[in-house]
């Protein structure tokens, strides 16, 4: 597996090829369950009028748009590190992108109430860093939730699951963005990214309180949660 800068390079160039059909693919490959998944995460926020959410990775930025319609009375930063990503998304109305690595986020310590991500930490060089960052970018009292897939645990349904990850997503994929090897990269990362109990662990050690998680689409997907006390 690819690491540091190298791995950065290469996720990059991913998610630039395939930006222009990124929102199609997720609906089409959970049949349109993200955008429930998206609602979900915000929801477990719990964001008031007036704080402040940044929403890292938030490539298009459908996780910023599900905050301001579930609390207009909040201020959003969007930021992500691929600007294709971020560009395809400003066609779809105004949000404050900005173009940042979630290994070096340039806000102050104690700036925002909320952090959220969707689908971003399996794909960072470095997952203790990325923590540690949102942690400190955390006001006392703020909190983390993060939207993921998670290596399931085995049961009858693995199979299944083996093959919608490993063909159906794949051909899928290459059918409608034109680039399989992104959609062969989904899976694969998902299966070597860490189990939701080891994610949880992971935040636990990052200094993150009140820590949880919730499964979701047979085990595949979680939204964890925690608090900097």
């Amino acid at each position: 597996m690819l690491t540091g800068q190298k791995r950065a390079l290469y996720v990059r160039g991913i998610f630039t090829r395939i930006a222009g059909q990124y929102d199609r693919m997720n609906r089409l490959m959970t049949g349109g369950q993200d955008r429930r998944w998206r609602s979900e995460a915000i929801r477990t926020l719990a964001l008031q009028p007036g704080q402040q959410l940044l929403d890292l990775g938030t490539g298009t930025g459908d996780l910023a748009r599900e905050a301001l319609k579930q609390e207009a009375a909040i201020k959003v930063a969007a930021a992500d590190f691929t600007l294709q990503m971020m560009l395809t998304g400003k066609q779809r109305g105004e949000l404050p992108f900005l173009c940042t690595d979630a290994l070096q986020v340039p806000f102050a310590d104690n700036t925002f109430d909320g952090v959220v991500s969707g689908f971003l930490m399996r794909n960072v060089g470095d997952l203790d860093r990325a923590l540690a960052e949102q942690f400190r970018v955390l006001k006392p009292g703020g909190r983390l939730v993060i939207l993921e897939t998670t290596r399931p645990r085995r049961n009858l349904l693995s199979p299944f699951i083996w093959l919608h990850m490993h063909l159906v997503i794949p051909l899928l994929g290459g059918t409608v963005s034109g680039f399989r090897e992104a959609y062969r990269y989904l899976p694969d990362s998902s299966e070597q990214f860490l189990s939701a109990e080891e994610l949880a662990a992971r935040m636990s050690a990052a200094g993150f309180k009140q820590v949880g998680f919730r499964l979701l689409m047979f085990g595949t997907i979680a939204i964890h949660w925690g608090s900097k006390v």
